[in-house]
């Protein structure tokens, strides 16, 4: 018996309880919306749970690496990152006319993923060697790393992975201490260039956005996303239509339910008081990333930690916000809740990176 505890503790050594249990009951959550959103299907339940499986394998992997390991690997990382998204651009498959896989042998991958990690890293590991406050150049040459891999990203295109890392290393600028002259100088930029990259989008990048202001212009095209979510999230009122009795989803007038819209069949089925609960959840997730981050023994640590919540807000953020009909629809999945395995496995190596910033910190100072 003493030996089955002792190889116990050494597996969960390194997991962070609170974070952990916090995860679970999400994805259990997640696993229940799903089940309802793909019309009762086992066979999408079992797929998600092979997902989850080898998302938590990788995320316990994370867990146990030291962050003077990952801060080795961060340089790298990025590089190998960023000419894989060189050769998506050169050689990937085109698929409903976007560019975002490869083929590497036996195996496609797509690289943007790895950037949602490799790029926090790589500003962590830049702004971490600066002995002092970071000048404004520090935070020009961060930003020039940053605009590499998004414009890339963005020419695939894949607007919604390109917001994500761009989110991803902002926040690392900021906690890097980015003068807040520099980002009011950077959002009058924005609107002195606004026509410009208003024109260097895409016809459907453009239309999104028209869209959000006015989504019966085009009611049974471009808007019908956003309609139709409204009307599930508005018929859902206080206490929902009960698990599996949701109307919307059911009878399928809700597109994409089990990956970028699955919100709002949550919202259908357990009303707003659902909706409060699993904020609820998000927010404790949240909340623990932040703790973790305040507590970070060195700034690498700190920087990559808070870059890894706060993105996992924004995901939050957006996803709602898209199915809502406060922000355009860019297709970025609500996390840990969405039907697929590429971004929850993204996610949970993220929370695995917290995790291991938090226990290798105990360990050392202990």
């Amino acid at each position: 018996m003493s030996m089955l505890n002792k190889l116990l503790k050494r597996v969960v050594r390194h997991i962070d309880g609170f974070l952990m249990g916090s995860l679970i009951v999400t994805i259990l959550v997640a696993l229940c919306v799903l089940y309802s959103a793909s019309g009762q299907s086992m066979d999408k339940i079992i797929s998600q749970l092979i997902n989850i499986t080898v998302a938590l394998s990788l995320m316990w992997l994370a867990a146990n690496v030291p962050p003077k390991h990952l801060e080795r690997i961060a340089l790298p990382a990025y590089i190998i990152g960023v000419l894989l998204l060189v050769g998506v651009a050169l050689f990937g498959e085109i698929s409903h006319g976007a560019r975002r896989w490869l083929h590497i042998g036996v195996a496609k991958i797509q690289p943007s993923e790895l950037l949602k990690i490799a790029m926090p890293m790589l500003l962590a590991w830049y702004f971490s060697r600066r002995d002092s406050m970071p000048a404004m150049k520090d935070h020009l040459i961060g930003a020039i790393l940053l605009a590499v891999p998004v414009g890339l990203i963005m020419k695939q295109p894949d607007l919604g992975t390109s917001l994500m890392i761009c989110a991803s290393g902002f926040y690392v600028l900021f906690l890097a201490g980015l003068s807040w002259r520099l980002l009011i100088g950077a959002a009058v930029s924005f609107g002195v260039m606004a026509p410009i990259l208003w024109s260097m989008l895409h016809d459907y990048q453009r239309k999104r956005i028209e869209i959000l202001f006015d989504p019966y212009q085009d009611p049974l095209g471009a808007g019908y996303h956003t309609i139709q979510a409204s009307i599930a999230l508005g018929s859902g009122g206080l206490a929902g239509k009960g698990w599996l009795n949701g109307t919307q989803s059911q009878l399928d007038f809700l597109p994409e339910r089990t990956t970028d819209f699955i919100f709002a069949v949550f919202g259908e089925e357990f009303g707003l008081l659902g909706n409060l609960l699993l904020l609820m959840l998000f927010t404790l997730i949240i909340a623990r990333g932040l703790v973790i981050a305040a507590q970070a023994q060195n700034t690498f640590s700190r920087l990559l930690a808070g870059s890894i919540t706060l993105t996992f807000f924004t995901y939050v953020f957006v996803n709602i916000g898209m199915v809502s009909g406060i922000l355009p629809v860019v297709g970025v999945p609500l996390p840990l809740i969405s039907y697929g395995g590429t971004s929850l496995v993204t996610l949970l190596v993220g929370f695995g990176i917290l995790m291991s910033i938090h226990t290798h910190k105990k360990l050392v100072t202990s």
